[in-house]
């Protein structure tokens, strides 16, 4: 027989189910769960990222609102990859800085190389 922290008398049985060893479950919260949170965050990132490096050559006037929402939602839900979350930040601001200066040059909301 063994004691608990509770003070209770246990056998030599287990009381956990087997479902607390493959989840991983700790608090009342499955690790899968967490995991897979952190994942969409880290997503989230690289989208982000992505989508304001894009928008800096195409349709920046809808990609950078994008790539800063997606940078802010990755950070406030704990990334892993913070620095490719804050760059994602920095080109939607830079495609939205890039837009307004396009504006004022030419009055146009699109530009082209040639």
């Amino acid at each position: 027989m063994e004691l608990t922290a509770h003070g209770s008398r246990t056998t030599g049985t287990s009381r956990t189910t087997g479902a607390e060893h493959t989840t991983g479950a700790t608090r009342g919260r499955p690790r899968g769960r967490i995991r897979d949170r952190i994942r969409d965050a880290d997503g989230m990132a690289v989208a982000a990222f992505v989508l304001g490096l894009v928008g800096l050559l195409v349709m920046n006037i809808l990609l950078g609102p994008i790539a800063i929402g997606l940078a802010v939602l990755a950070l406030r839900r704990g990334t892993t990859r913070r620095g490719r979350a804050l760059l994602g930040l920095g080109l939607g601001v830079a495609d939205l800085a890039v837009l307004a200066a396009l504006v004022t040059a030419d009055g146009t909301v699109s530009w082209s190389i040639a």
